[in-house]
């Protein structure tokens, strides 16, 4: 049927005098006997119905029975309401529908919680009731925010004439850097697809296939640990780039991206291009992470010349022992008492691995500290002068080996930053990582493994270093940062075979792996291959910046809770013993 229907949150004072139908759900409820106001609402907002008894004393009848949550029908005149009744809390507060008619379509049980309030609910409550949850304005507003800016991020992408392309959710299993969700065949007993964590070969072969601009909305799945901005099953704008350099990769992302915010209204104000750079040495030596939160100062500083012949022990002999000290300045932190930094802060860098924390108060008349008698006048005088120390200052030191301390003083930038509200909450920095490694050290096997992935390129100059001095070596990769979170990350893409085999080599893959597992990209390369790259942007981590909320269940339709389970339809479960055979798989008991 055709319906004759007015959206709740549409009339306004020149539509009164008009017969409207509204359909929606009963927000609020007033039973004043022979008058029942009823607040009818649905997506677009609210509007308020009277229904008199001597009027309309069916719809009254039937509008005596609904409470909160029931679907309504209600047909009637739409009127100016006095103005001792407006409601300037609505933006229809100054109409009322006086209803001659009232159907209920459905009726509903109480909910767990209320569905018209934007009050504090737990977490498990509304993923359970998830369906429940989303009918709130609040999240309405932020879904429907997130698919504007879904639209807003296609429509920017197609005037730089990306073309949107497809790529399969059933894969050959591929090493990404986290672990694949892993799906069995049926046809191919033994044999197993992979969930993508990304389209990355496919949208490389998307260039060698000739389509020059691809990008996608795609959406990929992770096993990994989950936290406030992760999640296993998440999407990203996906594109892929052919005869480009990193200026090309970063002008069209600084155009979709920004474009999509705008359109948006994200924050109520534009981003800021181009995007700040900083390469990742800049990023580590200043702010300890290579994620950075610019919003506020409290640089690192380097003091390892200064105090290598300190008198201080311990700074010396982890000089000695080829460590660094760097320390931060906190502004206004003589109010940083012993028991909190000895405390929390201390925990703070312990968890990042250093072995302690020491300070130096900065007073009107010297230095004051436990540790402040093993300094020279000159060494105090230089720490205040390298970390521009005033008085009402403290300078927070740690001493360990480079990644230590800028891993330790990284957290307790970003702790401190949060604690002392350092930056405006409203603020956006959105900048550009560039020059990451290309490989690191695994925690778990010692060995050499890619930092971003094994077919980025490398940046020239480095390439002499593939053999000697791995760790050294640069890549072309790029990440851009929000706030002091990864926001995305791309590279240009290698297609020289031979530089493919060095990287090969220095992560230990022969000949014969790098076929068996790549077989199909190295092949199509010797096809024609052009030069490309591309990036990945978590649309869920941009929308989330753009509201201004800290989780990202918040921006998702139906995300999974911390242990990863979608705890309104009881997922992950067992399956039943036939369709395990249709698999030939067996599950074997735990073992305790």
């Amino acid at each position: 049927m055709t319906l004759e229907r007015t959206y709740c949150g549409t009339p306004r004072r020149n539509d009164a005098g008009r017969r409207l139908t509204f359909y929606g759900w009963v927000d609020r409820r007033r039973d004043q006997g022979g008058l029942i106001f009823l607040d009818v609402r649905d997506h677009s907002g609210t509007v308020q119905v009277v229904i008199d008894a001597t009027r309309a004393p069916d719809a009254h009848r039937a509008a005596h029975e609904v409470r909160l949550e029931f679907v309504l029908r209600v047909d009637g005149e739409l009127r100016e309401r006095s103005a001792q009744n407006v409601n300037p809390r609505i933006a229809t507060g100054e109409v009322e529908l006086h209803a001659d008619a009232c159907t209920v379509l459905s009726a509903a049980k109480t909910p767990p919680f209320p569905v018209n309030e934007d009050t504090e609910v737990d977490e498990q409550l509304r993923l359970r009731y998830r369906y429940l949850d989303l009918r709130r304005e609040r999240m309405q507003r932020q879904l429907r925010a997130r698919a504007r800016f879904c639209t807003e991020l296609r429509r920017a992408a197609a005037e730089l004439g990306f073309v949107e392309i497809e790529t399969p959710q059933l894969i050959r299993a591929t090493p990404e850097g986290a672990r694949d969700y892993l799906v069995p065949s049926r046809l191919f007993p033994g044999s197993f697809y992979a969930l993508p964590q990304s389209p990355q070969l496919y949208k490389q072969l998307s260039m060698v296939a000739g389509f020059d601009r691809y990008f996608q909305l795609a959406h990929c799945m992770r096993d990994e640990d989950l936290r406030a901005d992760r999640q296993p099953e998440f999407t990203q704008l996906d594109v892929e780039m052919s005869f480009v350099d990193e200026e090309d990769v970063f002008a069209a992302l600084e155009h979709i991206i920004p474009a999509a915010w705008l359109a948006c209204d994200f924050r109520g104000s534009p981003l800021t291009v181009p995007f700040p750079r900083l390469t990742w040495r800049e990023a580590m030596d200043r702010y300890g992470v290579d994620k950075p939160d610019t919003r506020f100062g409290m640089l690192l500083h380097d003091l390892t010349e200064t105090l290598k012949g300190t008198g201080f022990r311990v700074f010396a002999g982890t000089v000695a022992a080829g460590g660094v000290v760097k320390g931060i300045c906190v502004e206004g932190g003589a109010d940083l008492n012993r028991s909190e930094i000895e405390g929390r802060l201390t925990d703070v860098a312990r968890a990042a691995k250093a072995k302690g924390l020491a300070y130096l108060w900065r007073r009107s008349d010297g230095w004051e500290s436990g540790i402040a008698k093993f300094f020279s006048d000159g060494e105090l005088k230089a720490i205040g002068e390298i970390t521009d120390a005033k008085p009402g200052d403290c300078v927070l030191m740690v001493a360990d080996s480079a990644p230590v301390v800028a891993a330790a003083l990284g957290a307790l930038r970003n702790h401190l930053g949060r604690a002392r509200k350092l930056y405006d909450d409203s603020r956006v920095d959105m900048l550009w990582v560039t020059e990451f490694p290309m490989f690191e050290r695994s925690e778990e096997t010692g060995g050499i493994q890619p930092a971003h992935h094994p077919f980025t390129n490398i940046v020239a100059g480095d390439t002499d270093r593939m053999e000697s001095e791995p760790l050294a070596v640069r890549s072309r990769a790029y990440d851009i940062v929000v706030n002091g979170r990864e926001a995305g990350s791309g590279s240009i893409r290698i297609t020289d075979p031979a530089l493919q085999q060095r990287v090969f080599a220095a992560l230990g893959i022969n000949a014969g792996e790098a076929q068996r597992k790549f077989g199909f990209l190295l092949e199509a390369f010797e096809y024609g291959v052009p030069p490309h790259g591309g990036f990945a942007a978590g649309i869920d981590r941009l929308v989330m910046e753009g509201l201004g909320t800290d989780n990202i269940r918040d921006v998702i339709a139906f995300p999974k809770n911390q242990q990863a389970q979608e705890v309104m339809t009881d997922a992950p479960a067992p399956v039943d013993d036939d369709q395990l055979r249709e698999l030939h798989i067996a599950v074997r008991p735990t073992s305790r």
